[in-house]
């Protein structure tokens, strides 16, 4: 299973690679079609691949660290090529790559238009690149190669915001980069502190030793480096500032992956370093945390409210990106009470964050390519859309998704919220019960705030607003790559919602090992 694990990244690295290479012929036109083809093909054979590694885990091991690779890479730094995958990384890492095939078999029909026509060579290049890190950033088991993995998702995601997007594009890849590079290099910090102190990067060897050899002082520090570095990704109020701009200047495809695999590589390394490694800092740290996280789900919710509004002229993928500050701030609640409860609930609730928004921005993409703007006042108009009339088809998906969302019982979104609520109801030992109970209410009156917003967004976009007449004309409803690209989002919410042992039972053994030292 180690040979699986080393061809998951092997098969994009190549396949970037040979984008480089002048195999596609000197037409443009064909040779595009090609490289598109190619990054279907690619990415479905990574997939392909996760499956085979989720199929040869061991589920009755879920906390055990599994197809490891474990070399010696760089001596002199104590550095070692560390590969493996547990409960906690193995639905990330088949999540990343179903997200990454079903983009790709987007692209291949809709490539987004891009400034001056760049080639689809050098888009399939950097897609194909953008997934090598991603799945790095889940495999690996080293401080300074979780670092490496988590810098090279930045090059990539900055080219598709700023020569396939939209808008004020420029200065948003601009921002993007900024704020996550200043947030790693604080990481790196922390990571260094770690390593200098414990005189290992191993990842499992910290994890075990669960904060033996670091002073108090040392812990603290090096979490809160940590914390903040991960933050900025995850994202979390007030370093959040970042992210609507680059959703909404982004490309489908890559507001798709932004908040479907990047946003969890913030919130996947709390629990993969901080929780085990620092233990200590990580407590001294986490009533913070929490006080962060429950202002930023309610703040989500305010300005997704205002947004929604008529006459805001708000955008709607600029909404589903402050709803995400708000979804993530249910998970950074449920890591941040240090209980299994809540931390089984962080995990879920990134599972399901990232099919829900996923599906989400693939349909406001559709609604942007027939309509021409994401604008809300303009999408529920007299020429809006009117989708129950118009394309039913997508209308019904829009409906879904939002209620999805919401956190309706029976869908995805519901499980995450709730373990996440529990957490804080009762937190670890140590922390404060009292005001994690208010934390706790006050994520649950941001759950009544997206409930609002949400619904206000479907009922315009759906039916339009209220003396407005209705279109009459129809525009194209859902087509057929659309269906292929959507559908498994649609179906893995609903299974996830009605049958959430299937990952809780992955998650939870690994979990309660992480926090006791494992």
């Amino acid at each position: 299973m180690n040979a699986v694990l080393i061809a998951l990244l092997v098969l994009p690295l190549v396949g970037a690679a040979l984008t480089l290479a002048p195999v596609f012929g000197p037409d443009r036109a064909v040779a595009d079609r090609r490289a598109l083809r190619l990054n279907s093909v690619v990415t479905g054979a990574v997939f392909l691949v996760s499956v085979a590694l989720a199929a040869g885990f061991d589920h009755g091991s879920p906390a055990r660290m599994q197809a490891t690779t474990d070399v010696s890479w760089i001596p002199a730094l104590h550095v070692r090529f560390h590969l493996g995958v547990d409960g906690v990384s193995l639905p990330l890492i088949v999540l990343t790559a179903l997200l990454t095939f079903l983009c790709a078999l987007y692209s291949e029909k809709r490539l987004p238009d891009g400034e001056d026509m760049p080639s689809a060579q050098a888009f399939v290049g950097l897609f194909l690149l953008l997934e090598v890190g991603m799945l790095a950033t889940f495999a690996v088991l080293d401080l300074l190669l979780f670092f490496l993995a988590f810098e090279i998702v930045l090059i990539p995601m900055y080219f598709l915001i700023a020569r396939w997007g939209s808008g004020a594009k420029t200065p948003a890849a601009n921002r993007f980069i900024l704020y996550t590079l200043l947030g790693s290099a604080v990481m790196l910090l922390g990571f260094l502190l770690i390593g200098s102190k414990a005189g290992t990067f191993d990842m499992q060897a910290l994890a075990a030793a669960h904060g033996n050899g670091l002073s108090h002082t040392t812990q603290v520090i090096a979490a809160l480096a940590i914390m903040v570095g991960l933050a900025v990704k995850a994202p979390a109020w007030p370093l959040h500032s970042w992210l609507p701009d680059a959703h909404t200047a982004a490309p489908t495809v890559g507001s798709v992956l932004l908040a479907g695999v990047l946003l969890k590589m913030g919130t996947y390394g709390l629990v993969r370093v901080l929780l085990p490694v620092v233990p200590g800092g990580t407590a001294t740290l986490a009533p913070y945390l929490g006080a962060f996280a429950a202002v930023g789900i309610v703040y989500g919710s305010l300005v997704c409210l205002a947004l929604a509004r008529p006459g805001s002229k708000g955008d709607l993928k600029r909404l589903i990106a402050y709803s995400s500050v708000g979804h993530m701030g249910f998970v950074l609640l449920g890591i941040a009470s240090l209980t299994p409860v809540g931390v089984n609930g962080a995990l879920f609730a990134n599972i399901a964050h990232g099919l829900i928004t996923g599906l989400l921005f693939f349909v406001v993409g559709a609604l942007k390519d027939r309509y021409g703007t994401a604008d809300l006042d303009t999408l529920s108009g007299a020429t809006g859309a009117a989708l129950y009339g118009r394309a039913p088809r997508i209308g019904a998906l829009l409906a879904f998704a939002a209620v999805a969302s919401l956190g309706l019982p029976g869908l995805a979104g519901f499980w995450g919220e709730l373990l996440a609520m529990f957490g804080a109801f009762d937190p670890a030992a140590g922390l404060s019960r009292p005001a994690f109970v208010t934390y706790m209410v006050l994520a649950g009156l941001g759950t009544l705030l997206t409930a609002a917003y949400l619904l206000i967004v479907v009922k315009r976009v759906c039916m339009g607003d209220p003396g407005q007449p209705a279109p009459v004309d129809r525009v194209p409803d859902l087509r057929r790559y659309e269906a292929v690209s959507w559908t498994p989002l649609a179906a893995l919410t609903l299974v996830a919602g009605l049958w959430p042992a299937l990952l809780l039972g992955l998650s939870d053994p690994a979990v309660k090992h992480l926090l006791g030292g494992g």
